[in-house]
């Protein structure tokens, strides 16, 4: 979501504040910023692995590089690094996410929950159950989970780009849809994407996790702690016991503090008082402070800490690195598929069918249908500021399943040609779904102003003629 507060300006900025850190701090905090450099990412790997440089840049991803001492070194591909190690964080994030939501956000009250997690349920279920149609037996038939994921950074990125215009009610399904979705995805991953299982380092995991738990509980609230004990401990023990290790990522999350230590109120009362004696300090003649201002200047900082959560400052500082860095690394690496000289078989193949068809057509059922056929029985009811049209425009954004999706790919399948074929099918759907959504919502947009200003004519009428 975009922030309304707004930004205190300071004078006398240099050059490269003025040039350099504030364009970038735009660029960074612009709601549809990420979701247009993972698709230039992933616009440049498909460029790249269809140019005459296809053979080095698919040959770099697969550079061996080994971490560990002795007997215990791990040794995987730049690629496999990315997918079980970077993307660990982004998992991370997305556990982080999923607490707030829970905790304090969209998914703490039933009721508002109640519609995204029904239409994330029939946008996960109706795909699969269409890729099955397509693959109902043999190696390909484990690529069911692919088409079940939805992109939330894409999603949103192209809901931004239509503007304030957008009911804020769409924004939150779509947002809390995304999130019981990434969900159902960790599950799907934890429990069907996983391979044989060392029980000795999953318990060792088990008891990293039960550290970090009573660490929370004791009030350890140190963001690095629980940073070194989830990747040294948690991390490190699921790679090693055959369970994705992103799965960790989302547990060590989980057990982030997301309280706070000093009230709103108490925080404005105690602000005041520290702003007050800095106020009356003596001040010096230079560009520096005094040794007390110094200090109150550093209380003030401390306290101002104590008043956010652990979590939400790990997820605030996260999120850039995340957003810019780690999904574009993730894009580039994983999004580039050579169309060969026989393009139709790579699109005419049981793959790339149930993958394209149960993102385009499975997901737009699934979410669409389920909460249309829900709100015709009045057991649910559309939020207010939506129509059917903005609801049909959040079924083809859901079906942007990029991210998620292509990570699943990779986890399906050993077999090159079937990850090939699914990645096609991703990419295809998701570029169809990003128009027919953009242009589906603009539409319902334009036909609540015209609703609105149609109701407010027919005001006017009645008030002359009274």
């Amino acid at each position: 979501m975009a922030y309304s507060y707004k930004k205190i300006k300071f004078r006398n900025k240099s050059t490269v504040d003025k040039l350099v850190i504030e364009p970038i701090e735009r660029f960074i905090n612009n709601s549809t910023m990420s979701g247009v450099v993972l698709f230039s990412s992933a616009l440049l790997a498909v460029i790249l692995s269809n140019s005459p440089w296809s053979h080095e840049f698919h040959a770099f991803w697969k550079y061996p590089l080994s971490v560990g001492f002795g007997d215990n070194e791990i040794s995987k591909s730049l690629h496999h690094w990315i997918n079980d190690g970077l993307m660990a964080v982004f998992f991370f994030v997305v556990g982080l996410e999923l607490k707030r939501e829970i905790v304090g956000g969209e998914l703490r009250d039933p009721k508002n929950a109640l519609l995204p997690i029904l239409a994330a349920i029939g946008g996960m279920l109706i795909p699969a159950l269409f890729y099955f149609f397509f693959n109902t037996e043999g190696l390909t038939a484990k690529g069911w989970g692919i088409p079940m994921a939805t992109d939330i950074a894409f999603a949103l990125g192209v809901l931004y780009l239509l503007g304030d215009k957008v009911p804020l009610s769409l924004k939150i399904f779509l947002t809390a849809l995304a999130i019981v979705d990434d969900i159902g995805a960790v599950l799907v991953i934890a429990f069907f994407y996983t391979s044989e299982i060392n029980f000795m380092s999953l318990a060792t995991g088990g008891v990293v996790f039960v550290a970090l738990v009573l660490s929370n509980i004791l009030g350890v609230r140190n963001t690095l702690y629980y940073g070194v004990l989830g990747i040294a401990g948690l991390w490190m023990a699921f790679l090693m016991s055959g369970v994705h290790a992103t799965i960790a990522a989302v547990i060590a999350a989980m057990t982030i503090p997301a309280n706070v230590r000093v009230s709103e109120r108490e925080y404005m009362s105690g602000l005041r008082k520290l702003l007050s004696q800095y106020r009356h300090e003596n001040t010096t003649e230079g560009p520096t402070v005094t040794e007390n201002q110094l200090h109150i200047l550093e209380d003030i900082r401390d306290f101002s800490k104590e008043a956010l959560t652990p979590l939400q400052r790990l997820e605030h500082r996260l999120h850039p690195v995340v957003a810019f860095v780690i999904m574009p690394i993730f894009a580039l690496s994983n999004a580039g598929v050579t169309f060969s000289g026989k393009f139709v078989d790579q699109v005419m193949n049981p793959v790339f069918i149930g993958v394209f068809v149960g993102l385009l057509a499975g997901k737009v059922m699934g979410v669409f249908g389920s909460v249309y056929l829900l709100s015709k029985f009045n057991w649910i009811k559309i939020p207010k500021g939506m129509n059917n049209i903005h609801l049909l425009g959040a079924g083809f954004l859901a079906a942007i399943g990029f991210t998620m999706s292509l990570f699943i790919s990779e986890l399906a399948f050993e077999n090159e040609t079937y990850i090939i074929q699914a990645k096609m099918g991703v990419l295809f759907a998701s570029v169809i779904a990003s128009f027919a959504g953009y242009f589906l919502i603009k539409l319902a947009n334009k036909k609540e102003t015209e609703k609105k200003s149609t109701g407010l004519g027919e005001a006017l009428l009645r008030e002359e003629m009274k």
